[in-house]
């Protein structure tokens, strides 16, 4: 049966949740006791499912020891952890690519073992120095794939083919997140990435909150829904509020709840079920206190937008959902 409002699975990002412990050490190394203190915190959000951003703990670098010991403390604060989102570790990155690769199948191998249903990676690089001064990162142009190489364009395709293969391999889906001056970002080049990696697994996460937040000219969001809710799988969903001059070259942009920024999330989850959508949803927000904005933004979705029975005119997607 399709989801409902109240069984949607929808997860917290773990954005606002350091890398590093209270001692210093990386939340790889920690204590699993810190590990339960960070589900706990989720879990008193508001939330039953938490995406494992690997800015906060690294499930690829896990020993199966280690894994066994986070899973089991989601387990026992009645966490689930249904996905995992591989962050800047692209697997075209000229000096890092190849072990980028490699780290993104032990995270697949690790989504695996704890139970996961889907892994979303990116083709976006590491912050540069530039953007790391911001309090903004994304008000300054970081790294751009060059639309014109081809090589590099068949080499992303290659090595995201050889990543969806072993997802299907451990009977998970793979999404691919867009992400401004990639090859994900835009809602075409998204939309012809995936048709030529050419796996039902592999779809995309329409992260559109990634593009409307830049501050220059940007494709319509709608537009951008459109054209890639066919191929969605999995959603990292976030909003900004927006403003232009055109004549003054003037953009600006600052985060917002889902149901007060440019982007319509009423609108978009229309499309999204005209499309078959049936991913996962993680919800996102910066700055502040964002766990308890994507709290709230999880009782919009629930409360106001997705629907209260099953009994709705669901679409056919391209790729596969669950």
């Amino acid at each position: 049966m399709p989801y409902t409002a109240d069984d949607w699975p929808i997860t917290a990002a773990l954005l606002q949740f350091a890398g590093v412990d209270d001692q210093g050490r990386a939340v790889n190394d920690a204590d699993p006791s810190h590990w339960r203190g960070v589900f706990e915190e989720v879990r008193d959000a508001g939330f039953d499912n938490a995406d494992l951003f690997d800015s906060w703990i690294k499930p690829g670098d896990l020993s199966l020891d280690r894994l066994e010991a986070l899973g089991s403390a989601a387990k026992e604060v009645g966490i689930g952890l249904p996905s995992v989102s591989a962050i800047r570790r692209s697997v075209i990155d000229a000096e890092h690519g190849e072990d980028n690769l490699a780290y993104s199948h032990r995270t697949l191998e690790a989504a695996a073992a704890l139970g996961c249903r889907v892994v979303s990676f990116g083709l976006h690089q590491a912050l540069t120095p530039e953007q790391q001064k911001q309090l903004w990162f994304w008000t300054v142009e970081g790294h751009k794939d060059s639309q014109a190489d081809r090589d590099m364009w068949n080499l992303a395709v290659k090595r995201l083919q050889e990543l969806g293969r072993h997802a299907d391999e451990l009977g998970l889906l793979m999404s691919l997140e867009m992400y401004e001056d990639t090859y994900l970002g835009t809602a075409d080049s998204s939309v012809a990435l995936v048709k030529d990696i050419g796996l039902d697994n592999v779809g995309i996460n329409p992260d559109v909150g990634n593009l409307i937040r830049l501050h220059r000219p940007i494709e319509p969001w709608l537009e951008i829904m459109e054209k890639t809710m066919p191929y969605a799988n999995y959603w990292h969903v976030k909003n900004y509020i927006r403003d232009e001059d055109v004549a003054r070259d003037y953009y600006v942009a600052m985060p917002a709840p889902l149901e007060s920024g440019l982007i319509s999330y009423r609108k978009a989850f229309e499309i999204a079920l005209a499309n078959g959508f049936q991913g996962i949803i993680c919800t996102e927000h910066y700055g502040g206190d964002g766990l308890s904005v994507s709290s709230s933004n999880q009782r919009y979705l629930r409360e106001k937008i997705l629907p209260r029975t099953s009994d709705y005119a669901l679409g056919k997607s391209q790729v596969r959902q669950g």
